[in-house]
Parts: structure tokens; C-alpha cells; sequence
């Protein structure tokens, strides 16, 4: 009897091993009752029927990176580049992803190569380097086309390594040096272009300066000029005023004559010594008849005598 109820005590503790099932979480595990899908266990404490429910596939609900082997693709200028990438995909429907296809991962890192080349393969070698974001996002949008039957969902995918041929690494290094060569004299050129630029600049600057300089000394010595002639009139003026005053004063007429009859002899006397002949008056001993003649001039030119005194300041 305690055989039996050992063998018994044995046969339930299987079947309660059988048929409680602890999903942890983030994981799906889908169930087959013979041999037919049943349902998706969820994670925690699930119940199934020992010897007849059995787990058939466990998948993870994690996002799963997946390496994609490296590839050579041709490019549209018939260059080989050497390509590898990474892709990252989730389970989203664990029934699909068990029947869906025998192998998702395969598949998927299968049609992930041949997308690639296929979006390379249109492009030129160039254009692979600058638009590796739009490759990228293609590869995504052609896989989700295609994992909807897997039940799986490619999340993204990047370009590790775009790998040109040595002789093409060469090539692109001496036009790299080459257009940094180019950079390097157009910069110098430029440079020696706003050097010239900015010694014309300044050169004419300068003329400019010094012509405006000259200029202002010419104005400052014409006004200097016109001040001095100016101030010449003015004196020249007052003198002029200051005789005519004496002129109007009583004796003034009489003195002007006087000087009249000086300056006359005076310049009697100077032609009379300008050459080798000498001139004399007709009557030497008469002076009187000397000053009687140059007054006769003042009054030829002032006949009215006293009264001419302000004509003859004018004169």
C-alpha cells in the first residue's frame, strides 16, 4: 500500500508539473493541443492540460538586434562596396512568428541583404556615403512590407560599414587632398586678392587725404590773402576817411596845396637828374614863379580854392 501511494503521490506531482506553466515576462509562449494551435500564454501562472497541451514555441517580446552578415554590392558606376548593417526587430504576434515562417531570423536577415543591394545597386558610389539615412529607412519600409506574415516588426536598421576597394580608398584620398589643395590656394588667392584690395584702399585713402589737405592750405592761404587785402583796403580807407577830415578842417586846403607844390618840385627834380642833360627853369631866381606854378596846377584842378578841399581828398 505505501508503493502505491508513493507511485500515486509521484504521478500527480507530474501531472501538476505538467500542466502549471510560469511565463516570465516579456515572453510568449504558444500552446499546441495535439498537435493544433491553442492560444499564446501570457506571462505569470498559466494552466494547461498535461500530456495533451504541450509548448510548442518560445519567443521573446524584447526588441532583438540582429547582426546582418556583410555583403558586396555593385553600385550603379560599378564600383564594389563592401556592406554590413544592423537590424532591430520585435515579436508582435507569437502565432505568426511560429507559423508564419520556418525561420524569421533568416528570413529576415535574408531580405534585409537583398533589399540593400538592390537600393545600392541604383545609386552611385557617391551618393551611398550622403544617403545612408534614406537607405536605411528604405530597408525598414521593404521589411515591414514583408514581416506582416512573420509576425515580427523591423523597429530599424543601420549601415555599420560601407567598405569601397583599396584602389578606390586611394582615389578618394588624393581627390580629398587634392580639393583640400584647391581650398587652401583658393584661400590664399583670396587672401593676397583683399591684401592688394586694402593697400588701394588705403594708398587712394590717403591720396584722398592729402588732396583735401592741400585743398584746405590753398583755401586757408586764400582767405589769409583775402583777410590781408581786405584789412589793406580797410587801413587804405581810414587813411583816405582821416584825410578827407583834415582837408574839411580850417588851413587843410593850404596844406594840401603845399604838398602839391612839393611833390612837384620833387619831380621836377627828378627829371631833371634823370639824364646828362640838365633841366632848369627859365627864371631861377624867381622861386616864387616856381610855387606860383604849382599852384596854378592845384588850381587848375580845384578852381574854387577854398572850397575844393574835399575834391582834392577824393583825387
Amino acid at each position: 500500500m505505501e508503493t502505491v501511494a508513493l507511485v500515486v503521490l509521484i504521478v500527480i506531482a507530474i501531472v501538476v508539473a505538467k500542466g502549471v506553466r510560469v511565463v516570465p515576462q516579456q515572453n510568449a509562449w504558444v500552446v499546441e493541443r495535439l498537435g493544433k494551435f491553442h492560444a499564446a500564454l501570457a506571462p505569470g501562472l498559466n494552466l494547461v492540460i498535461p500530456f495533451i497541451d504541450r509548448i510548442a514555441y518560445k519567443h521573446s517580446l524584447k526588441e532583438i538586434p540582429l547582426d546582418v552578415p556583410s555583403q558586396i554590392c555593385i553600385t550603379r558606376d560599378n564600383t564594389q562596396l563592401s556592406v554590413d548593417g544592423i537590424l532591430y526587430f520585435q515579436v508582435t504576434d507569437p502565432k505568426m512568428a511560429s507559423y508564419g515562417a520556418s525561420d524569421y531570423i533568416a528570413a529576415i536577415s535574408q531580405l534585409a541583404q537583398t533589399t540593400l543591394r538592390s537600393m545600392i545597386g541604383k545609386m552611385e558610389m557617391d551618393r551611398t556615403f550622403e544617403e545612408r539615412d534614406d537607405i536605411n529607412r528604405g530597408v525598414v519600409m521593404a521589411l515591414n512590407e514583408a514581416s506582416t506574415n512573420w509576425g515580427v516588426k523591423v523597429l530599424r536598421y543601420e549601415i555599420k560599414d560601407l567598405t569601397p576597394p583599396k584602389e578606390i580608398l586611394h582615389a578618394m584620398q588624393r581627390q580629398i587632398t587634392a580639393e583640400r589643395e584647391k581650398r587652401a590656394l583658393i584661400a590664399s588667392s583670396e587672401g593676397r586678392m583683399q591684401e592688394q584690395i586694402n593697400i588701394a584702399t588705403g594708398e587712394r585713402n590717403a591720396a584722398i587725404q592729402q588732396s583735401e589737405g592741400e585743398m584746405q592750405a590753398a583755401i586757408n592761404v586764400a582767405q589769409g590773402e583775402a583777410e590781408a587785402i581786405k584789412a589793406i583796403a580797410i587801413a587804405n580807407a581810414e587813411a583816405i576817411a582821416r584825410v578827407a577830415r583834415a582837408i574839411e578842417m580850417p588851413g587843410g586846403v593850404q596844406a594840401v596845396n603845399l604838398k602839391v607844390a612839393e611833390k612837384y618840385v620833387d619831380a621836377f627834380a627828378g627829371i631833371a637828374k634823370a639824364g646828362n642833360t640838365l633841366i632848369v627853369p627859365s627864371n631861377m631866381a624867381d622861386i616864387s614863379s616856381l610855387i606860383a606854378g604849382a599852384m596854378s596846377v592845384v588850381k587848375s584842378q580845384h578852381p574854387d580854392g577854398h572850397k575844393g578841399g574835399m575834391g582834392t581828398g577824393q583825387a
